[in-house]
């Protein structure tokens, strides 16, 4: 009975002991996760919040979340929260219920045709105000794309991603059509020329197109602008506010003209809306050359299985080139806020153009460099050894001559019109005339002007 008693009791002293223990555990651990949670608070305590709303999806999100992340941790005043909000235009809409509420981002990313549209809703801060406070030098800016978000001489936005189109064509292709695969076409008759070499028919079915734009209206814009053609009046509406469409005018029908041609040749293929569906084909041999997004280069080069070819936007024989308008978006700075978010907005926005952040961006994302000084960063140099098809595009930029055809409309109507534009393309297809279908996308968007006027008191 006494041993019996003794491993009784010897039990309940473990078990007290164990209990103990275990308390003393839940106890230590407890208090480390207090502290921890303690430590996360005097982390970001004090430091000014910039909440940064963004479209930016997939991969590119991650390249956008390292450099905020970088960002961060670089510095001990500032800590960038980025917010991703869908597309380009829900991202527009969602700032409309929040704008000139507490609720509103510091800052936010919005696409090019979206510059009017942020001005005229009174609740963004220009970002000239801290450029004339630091005495910033905005010249180290590439002004073919700053000059799109300037307006009256006032810079709005900060440039961010930017891009512009480019022709890609297969040089493969090129080669077995018996065309110099180093000379891609730069008027509008070598590229009607090379198109019809180009198309190959098998048993009656077009097996692979010369060329071919996808149905968007940006690709019709740029070959407007490469004339030196106005999308609207007053200056493109930069001297002015735009009241009517001006882009059914003979230069504009060029373009028509060329596509309406060119399909009833049956050297045009219509690949409809879709951009996957466009950069599929080319990489199926379905067509040998077409328009794209100088951001596209570098994922087309790296999945195609022939050699890519990429040049400049051809032009009608006849005109002058003038080169391309900055596409892709800005970021811009929210007002109604306190003063002291808006400087750790800026100083960011600083952070973002620095030479060495824009050739990390160049380099994994294929936008330009908003700061040219990038290019001659060693990152940046070895990825042109491996893609000269990069530097074509900064080489078409760079050329650009400014002025009002490059520098872009300004409408706050532009994505309604852009789709009044891809309408009137799809028009072609069905065989109507090429004035015909422009004029009809130009009073619809005289329309649209004219409610959007009335609704600013203008």
């Amino acid at each position: 009975m006494k041993n019996k008693f003794l491993i009784i009791l010897s039990a309940l002293l473990l078990l007290v002991l164990g209990a103990c223990s275990s308390s003393q555990s839940n106890s230590k651990g407890s208090e480390e996760g207090e502290k921890t949670e303690g430590t996360k608070t005097e982390e970001t305590a004090g430091k000014q919040e910039v909440v940064f709303w963004h479209a930016m999806s997939g991969d590119l999100e991650t390249v956008l979340k390292d450099i905020v992340a970088d960002f961060n941790a670089s510095q001990e005043d500032i800590e960038v929260t980025p917010v991703f909000q869908g597309t380009y235009e829900e991202a527009l809409t969602k700032f409309n219920t929040v704008a000139g509420t507490k609720d509103a981002p510091t800052i936010m990313q919005t696409f090019e045709v979206g510059t009017k549209y942020m001005i005229d809703s009174g609740h963004v801060q220009p970002v000239q105000k801290f450029i004339d406070e630091d005495n910033y030098d905005t010249s180290q800016w590439e002004s073919n794309i700053s000059n799109y978000y300037t307006v009256d001489g006032e810079q709005y936005s900060m440039p961010f991603n930017s891009s512009t189109p480019v022709l890609i064509y297969n040089k493969d292709a090129f080669k077995e059509a018996g065309l110099d695969p180093e000379k891609a076409p730069m008027t509008y008759s070598e590229l009607k020329d090379a198109s019809k070499k180009l198309t190959k028919a098998d048993g009656g079915e077009t097996s692979q197109y010369g060329f071919s734009i996808l149905n968007y209206g940006w690709f019709f814009e740029e070959m407007l602008a490469g004339q030196g053609g106005h999308y609207v009046d007053n200056e493109n509406g930069r001297n002015g506010n735009a009241t009517k469409a001006t882009f059914n005018d003979e230069l504009g029908l060029n373009v028509f003209n060329l596509i309406s041609d060119m399909y009833n040749e049956g050297t045009f293929y219509n690949v409809g809306q879709n951009w996957d569906d466009m950069r599929a084909a080319f990489q199926s041999g379905k067509m040998a050359m077409y328009l794209d997004s100088s951001a596209g280069v570098k994922t087309i080069v790296d999945n195609a299985e022939f050699e890519v070819g990429v040049s400049y936007l051809p032009i009608p024989d006849e005109a002058d080139r003038q080169g391309v308008i900055i596409g892709g978006a800005s970021v811009w700075m929210s007002s109604g806020i306190e003063e002291e978010k808006q400087r750790a907005a800026w100083e960011f926005m600083k952070y973002l153009t620095t030479p060495e952040v824009q050739a990390d961006w160049h380099v994994k994302t294929g936008y330009f460099a908003i700061n040219p000084a990038a290019y001659d960063q060693d990152i940046v140099k070895e990825e042109w050894k491996k893609y000269p098809q990069l530097k074509v595009t900064v080489d078409q930029l760079s050329e650009t001559k400014p002025g009002t055809a490059t520098q872009g409309a300004l409408i706050s109507v532009f994505p309604e019109s852009r789709q009044k534009v891809v309408t009137a393309m799809e028009n072609l297809y069905q065989g109507m005339d090429p004035q015909e279908a422009l004029d009809q996308a130009a009073e619809e968007t005289n329309r649209a002007l004219e409610v959007a006027n009335k609704k600013q008191g203008k």
